[in-house]
This record gives C-alpha cells, sequence and structure tokens, in this order.
C-alpha cells in the first residue's frame, strides 16, 4: 500500500480515512442530507444528496486503486461533483429551498475542499 507524503496538505496516509479532504467531504454529505431532511423539492434533493455523496466517494475509490493517475481521474470527478453541488446550492438558494447564510457556509465548505483536491492533485501528478 502506498503511503502519500501530501506537502501543503499537512499529513501523510496509508488509507483515504485519514485524508482530511476525505473527512470534510463525508461531513459535508451528512450536513446536506440534514439541511434536507424535510424538503419536499424531491428531484433537486436527490441531485444535491447525490453529488455531495458523489465527492467522498470518488476520493476514497480513487485511493483505492491501483495507481496515482487513477487516482488524480478520480479527484477530478470529486472535484467535478463539488462544482455540481455548488451550482445545485447557488440554484437552492434563489428559490428560497434554504437561506442564504446556509447556502454560503455551504458555498465556503465546497471552496476548501475543491482546494484540497486541487492541491492534492498537484502533488500526484508529476509523479504519474
Amino acid at each position: 500500500m502506498a503511503v502519500y507524503d501530501t506537502v501543503g496538505l499537512g499529513m501523510a496516509y496509508k488509507s483515504f480515512e485519514e485524508l482530511e479532504v476525505w473527512k470534510k467531504a463525508c461531513d459535508l454529505s451528512i450536513g446536506i442530507y440534514q439541511l434536507l431532511k424535510d424538503c419536499r423539492d424531491y428531484g433537486l434533493r436527490d441531485q444535491m444528496t447525490r453529488s455531495a455523496v458523489s465527492i467522498a466517494s470518488n476520493i476514497a475509490e480513487g485511493a483505492e486503486r491501483s495507481s496515482d493517475a487513477e487516482f488524480v481521474r478520480f479527484l477530478h470527478i470529486a472535484k467535478g461533483s463539488a462544482a455540481e453541488l455548488r451550482t445545485q446550492i447557488y440554484i437552492a438558494q434563489r428559490i428560497d429551498m434554504f437561506s442564504e447564510e446556509q447556502g454560503k457556509k455551504l458555498i465556503e465548505q465546497l471552496m476548501i475542499i475543491s482546494k484540497q483536491l486541487h492541491s492534492l492533485i498537484v502533488y500526484l501528478k508529476p509523479k504519474i
């Protein structure tokens, strides 16, 4: 099993469960589920929860693959899911699904996650 020294991310890890970006993505998913638990707009709610879960899931799947190249590919997918969720949050705010303050907090979390994903991609790319 590879051990990555994720310079700039402040840690080395042996398993995806140790990655801060994965932990933040899981926390975000839980927050989305809690925020939308009483939402009756089932279509947008489903899309948002799927996007949120996809971020953490793709980080985990990529980390468990056999190569850095595959890990980078899945990190890009996770980053795309983060952008998708940000878009859905902007839409949800505009239709008053939740408050501007709630949306702002979620967007801030997603921006941090996207930056961490980008940093991990930049770190791993020279190794492929």
